[in-house]
């Protein structure tokens, strides 16, 4: 059975407290986008019952011990109440990892969809949301894939009436990797006079300088180049741009009917255009 997971970009990002537990709460929307992965789960023979899930990777090279991957651990935490057999999963990954996208995150929630489905195991969205959430803070998003308000740190979600269907996205990622304490480095935590929330209910036309990813502030002078992607994307025309989520990946939004930039970027940045929904 074969499926699509899909990536998601953040519209604002708000860090709005350090937590006692060290973590941060923020403020984003959720956004899902039609940049996909390939997922496919086969029934293993039997005599693979010591290795009861083996991911077969293709694509952009991941890092690490692929028993690591989100993929396998959503079969272990769903085989762990729910008996399984042994499966092969092939995994096409064509979001680009460390880039603010959720596609790790992504692959888990879809992999825990594919299972329930494949095997007719009868879990709800509620169910599997709550597995999800054991796997990553944002891994839930994906179970329902639909806008959302998100708070916490990034497990809290509330539904949104938004819609951006019809609206060109030019999304580019250069050959940066953005760690976790680089995205932290100078960021303030606070809270904005305007939510997210109620900033993408205007017009997308003005969004431009009320919808923010504070990350920007402390990674753009770090990442000069990321900023520079931002800054090119206003000049072929976005209505809006921004970093998604920590970076290293900024979008461009293109009113609908407006000609996408599709040229003009060298081989140093992974680039994808596409039309919302």
């Amino acid at each position: 059975m074969l499926t699509f997971p899909n990536a998601k970009i953040n519209l604002g990002l708000n860090i709005t407290e350090k937590r006692p537990d060290g973590y941060h709460n923020l403020e984003t929307v959720f956004y899902p986008i039609p940049l996909e992965d390939a997922l496919e789960i086969v029934p293993a023979p039997p005599a693979a019952t010591a290795h009861p899930c083996t991911l077969h990777l293709y694509g952009q090279a991941l890092g690490g011990d692929p028993d690591d991957n989100l993929v396998v651990k959503a079969y272990r935490l769903l085989a762990a109440s729910h008996p399984l057999p042994p499966v092969d999963v092939h995994l096409l990954k064509h979001i680009p990892s460390g880039a603010g996208l959720g596609g790790g995150s992504s692959d888990a929630a879809f992999m825990l969809k594919l299972l329930n489905r494949y095997y007719a195991i009868g879990l709800t969205d509620d169910q599997l949301e709550d597995y999800a959430t054991r796997l990553g803070a944002d891994c839930a998003f994906f179970v329902r894939n639909r806008p959302v308000f998100a708070q916490g740190i990034g497990n809290i979600f509330s539904p949104i009436s938004l819609t951006l269907s019809g609206y060109g996205l030019c999304l580019v990622k250069p050959d940066i990797f953005v760690s976790t304490r680089d995205a932290f480095a100078h960021v303030r935590p606070h809270r904005p006079d305007m939510s997210p929330r109620d900033i993408v209910l205007l017009p997308v036309e003005e969004w431009r300088g009320r919808l923010v990813n504070d990350f920007e502030a402390s990674v753009f002078p770090q990442f000069p180049r990321i900023a520079w992607i931002k800054d090119e994307l206003y000049r072929r025309g976005a209505v809006y741009a921004s970093m998604s989520g920590s970076g290293s990946s900024v979008f461009g939004l293109f009113a609908p009917g407006q000609e996408l930039p599709t040229d003009g970027w060298d081989a140093g940045y992974f680039v994808f255009h596409g039309r919302l929904s």
